[in-house]
């Protein structure tokens, strides 16, 4: 049985993680996070605090958590899959200083699907060259702290990859200038009860190419937290993502 340690236990991503482990090998032992809640473990305000050695630590709470679940980690050599977005750039850097100790699994989308679409974009990039402008639209619920989407900068990310020059635009109201060909558009909106829409134009002359994803519940990031979970479990020291996961499937 793989024992975890959730952080953000008491939000809607870790009450989604706690349901996916019905039925499974995998099991809660303990759990963290700064809201009141009633859970059958124990569950700490203060990681440090936290008795219960897991197997591994599956974090979806908020990445001001994650340099105490780092320090945690490494001094008790528990691998670790970080799920949240929004880290700054100190955050980003205590991330790697731990991963020269312990297996860090990190990407900003858990889904296969979302990442199945990075792939494609790349590839869409790269055959279609800079002749195409690249404009991203993300949408998620009105309760979503960050903006634009981790996994909308995922995408962009990737795109710029196979660009010779990329520039991200993320507000047009307050210039009046013609688009430059080495923009890549970023568009946030938040509204309602949505979970997660991404959508990647690639604007032609003539013709416009759509690459698009939607998730339909939270289920599938919590599903995908757990199999990184089993991934990461007995990995060297480094840091891993989704590529490594499904190297040779995407």
């Amino acid at each position: 049985m793989t024992k975890i340690l959730l952080s953000g236990c008491h939000g809607r991503m870790g009450r989604a993680v706690l349901a996916a482990t019905q039925n499974t090998d995998l099991t809660v032992i303990s759990g963290t996070d700064i809201n009141a809640g009633t859970s059958n473990f124990p569950v700490y305000t203060n990681i440090a605090d936290a008795a219960e050695i897991p197997d591994v630590i599956i974090d979806f709470s908020h990445h001001t958590a994650l340099p105490a679940i780092m320090d945690y980690a490494v001094k008790n050599n528990v691998p670790c899959v970080i799920c949240t977005t929004g880290h700054t750039e100190e955050e980003y850097n205590v991330m790697y200083e731990a991963a020269k100790s312990i297996p860090v699994f990190f990407s900003r989308n858990m889904s296969l699907g979302v990442n199945l679409l990075i792939a494609l974009c790349k590839k869409a990039s790269a055959a279609l060259g800079m002749d195409y402008d690249v404009e991203i639209i993300e949408k998620h619920h009105h309760n979503k702290l960050d903006a634009p989407s981790g996994t909308a900068l995922m995408i962009a990310d990737a795109i710029s990859e196979t660009r010779t020059e990329s520039e991200y635009v993320y507000d047009r109201s307050t210039v009046r200038k013609k688009r430059e060909q080495k923009e890549i558009g970023i568009s946030a909106i938040r509204g309602g009860s949505i979970i997660g829409e991404h959508e990647v134009l690639f604007a032609g002359k003539d013709e416009v190419l759509t690459i698009s994803h939607s998730a339909s519940s939270r289920e599938l990031f919590a599903t995908g937290a757990l199999r990184a979970a089993e991934f990461i479990i007995g990995k060297s020291a480094g840091m891993y993502n989704m590529d490594n996961m499904f190297e040779g499937l995407i």
